[in-house]
């Protein structure tokens, strides 16, 4: 047999193995054998936030781990071991605040910082690199007089969490659509309560969708405040549906301004599906995947 007449015969026949394989399988009546996980770039670390989408977070964690994703978003305690066991974690846990009853009480001080004794060591202990607090809302309270109160209740916490190596987020939210009288709805107060706790450990959670609706000019603030920001999420504006075309913020531009920061922390998708699901979280992930 000459040397072409080999390579060719070869070709042909590791060509057919894996459509025999194939065939085999259904004849069998079972699954093919599972595809690797698509691989990322590496420059944005993926995640999701689990309330968007209705399905079982083992279905939703396994969905994601395909896609190349590495993290959930906004889980309870409970449920931080569930995504390690598909090989991720979750990148942001949910702490003792709501969004409407938050830091910005003094008399929520005393039962937040006993929490956060308990969820602290927890969050290190299953790689939850995050934890959520939030500011409130107003219900009349100044602007100034809130950010003491915060600050106040967050330097009482950042002792634990220095201590235990997770990051305190507190949520950039509007106030014009989603979350009417909420207290840290501007990228400055949030700057400046960052500035006032004075920690690592303290940081924004900013949130693309809910700024544009507040100041715009999402890219610049990037550049200017990316210090202080620690976390990020997305949705497309107007309608907090698909990054898609068919609303007014560019995402690959704003991921290439994120990256370009030195950004270490995980980016989220927090949009809400109008169509396939996963489909358009995985449309998502590649428009992201600077």
């Amino acid at each position: 047999m000459q040397r072409r007449e080999f390579i060719a015969s070869t070709v042909t026949a590791a060509a057919s193995m894996p459509i025999a394989a194939g065939l085999a399988h259904a004849a069998q009546g079972a699954a093919p054998p599972p595809t690797a996980p698509t691989k990322r770039n590496g420059r944005i670390k993926h995640s999701v936030s689990a309330w968007c989408f209705s399905m079982p977070l083992d279905q939703l964690c396994q969905s994601c781990s395909a896609m190349g994703i590495e993290a959930i978003d906004l889980l309870n305690a409970d449920q931080w071991e569930t995504p390690r066991k598909h090989g991720m974690i979750c990148s942001l846990g949910n702490g003792p605040t709501s969004i409407g009853d938050g830091m910005n009480r003094v008399e929520n001080h005393d039962r937040v910082f006993v929490e956060c004794e308990r969820l602290l060591p927890l969050a290190a202990k299953h790689g939850v690199p995050n934890l959520m607090l939030f500011s409130g809302n107003r219900k009349g309270m100044p602007d100034d007089v809130g950010l003491e109160h915060c600050a106040k209740g967050l330097k009482r916490v950042m002792p634990l969490a220095e201590k235990h190596g997770v990051t305190i987020l507190m949520e950039l939210l509007n106030s014009r659509v989603d979350h009417g009288d909420y207290m840290c709805d501007r990228t400055p107060w949030g700057v400046e309560l960052v500035k006032a706790v004075g920690s690592e450990r303290f940081k924004l959670l900013y949130d693309i969708y809910h700024m544009q609706i507040m100041e715009g000019d999402v890219i610049r603030t990037i550049k200017n405040n990316h210090q202080c920001f620690g976390h990020y999420h997305t949705a497309g504006n107007p309608g907090r549906n698909e990054i898609d075309a068919t609303q007014e913020l560019q995402y690959r531009p704003i991921c290439e301004a994120i990256h370009a920061t030195g950004f270490k922390g995980y980016l989220a998708q927090e949009f809400i599906p109008r169509r396939d699901p996963m489909t358009s979280l995985r449309e998502a992930i590649d428009i992201c995947d600077v």
